[in-house]
């Protein structure tokens, strides 16, 4: 029997997310009925309120981070029972492509299905429709802002049993997709200068990355006060509201270089927030992109000949260049050992009715990351 539940779903753009019933079919093989404890208000997901990123099917089912506890396993999947913790992975890991078996996991090939909302086996398959039987999509095959969720197996990573759902939401996207941008992509060593651009929920974890890799300066930059004081908080040794001033800072501790690297995580991307980091950066250095870009946005204002005789590199980074499935469980133990800031980046908790709050809070800079306490 479906199960029926609640989500926040976009129906045009741009347009406001809203509140509606939606009906869930059961599990089949490989997939489980999970219900939700948080989901985190990734700007990402706004972007679908904005016309920035444009999914294959509407209505869509915003959401891709967050936890839960396993209420139903479709037949013949092994390795899951009810009463099991998960978070999800945006991206999900197949474990037998090319990508999965070199250790990219990353970029597995059902990434492909992020925006399509439909099932990974069967593309004309979704798992979730409107009363009337109108199909309906999930972000990223999981559609985390809703009550209830049916979801791949292969999204899904188990936690222990005492694992404290309320704070590893974090864990599905914003942890290692920031923290891996600083260790993985940007591949920052002891002793370097690193600054990182926009210092929101996925721009914190790099300067946490950052700071854990051993950079002896870690420069935010954001023009809100609040997120340049929390990056001090977590790891930055110096905080700046212009990547102007942080470019001067950074050359004037290094005789004039630059940073080793830069990493671009701010809200939505131009191609001068790249040229800006390309200038801060010394030769041989790194600008790792990590922020979402739209469509649109075709032009990166560089000059050919500079990254040639300078040898810059702009490296591009899909959740951190990490792999969620082993990355997560060590980052949770990284939490439980006070190594991972967690607790301290959570700025507020809304009900599912208070989604576009949450983002107006996050778009006015009152949130470093804001989350939705599903009932339970």
């Amino acid at each position: 029997m479906p199960t029926p539940t609640r989500a926040a779903i976009i129906r045009e753009q741009p347009g406001e997310f809203e509140i509606a019933d939606i009906l869930l079919d059961d599990p089949r093989q490989g997939e489980i009925l999970v219900s939700m404890a948080v989901s985190g208000l990734c700007h990402s997901d706004h972007h679908l309120a904005t016309g920035d990123s444009v999914p294959d099917i509407m209505p869509f089912i915003g959401g891709h981070e967050g936890t839960g506890t396993v209420q139903a396993v479709g037949p013949n999947t092994s390795g899951w029972e009810v009463g099991d913790k998960v978070v999800f992975s945006f991206i999900a890991s197949c474990g037998k492509c090319r990508w999965c078996n070199e250790g990219q996991s990353n970029l597995c090939d059902l990434g492909r299905f992020m925006m399509t909302g439909s099932r990974f086996t069967d593309p004309d398959s979704y798992r979730a429709s409107l009363p009337d039987g109108t199909p309906v999509g999930q972000m990223c095959g999981l559609g985390t802002f809703s009550e209830h969720t049916v979801v791949d197996v292969n999204s899904a990573v188990k936690l222990p049993a005492d694992a404290d759902l309320d704070r590893l939401w974090l864990l599905g996207c914003g942890v290692g997709t920031g923290w891996g941008s600083a260790v993985y992509a940007a591949g920052i060593e002891p002793g370097q200068t690193a600054i990182v651009i926009g210092t929101g929920g996925v721009g914190i974890h790099a300067v946490q990355g950052a700071s854990h890799a051993g950079a002896t300066a870690v420069i935010a930059v954001d023009p809100v006060e609040l997120k340049r004081e929390k990056a001090l908080e977590v790891g930055a040794t110096h905080a700046f509201a212009t990547i102007e001033e942080a470019t001067v800072f950074a050359q004037s501790i290094t005789n004039g270089q630059g940073a080793d690297s830069a990493i671009l995580t701010v809200g939505l991307l131009s191609g001068k927030d790249v040229a800006d980091a390309f200038y801060a950066i010394r030769k041989a250095g790194t600008v790792v992109v990590t922020a979402i870009a739209p469509s649109s946005e075709q032009v990166i204002p560089i000059p050919p000949l500079d990254l040639t005789r300078f040898q810059k590199r702009l490296q591009g980074a899909v959740y951190g260049a990490s792999n969620p499935h082993s990355d997560i469980p060590r980052q949770y133990q990284m939490y439980l050992a006070g190594q991972l800031k967690l607790d301290e980046v959570i700025s507020q908790m809304y009900a599912l009715e208070d989604i576009s709050q949450g983002y107006r809070d996050l778009l006015d800079g009152k949130n470093v990351r804001g989350g939705i306490l599903h009932r339970r």
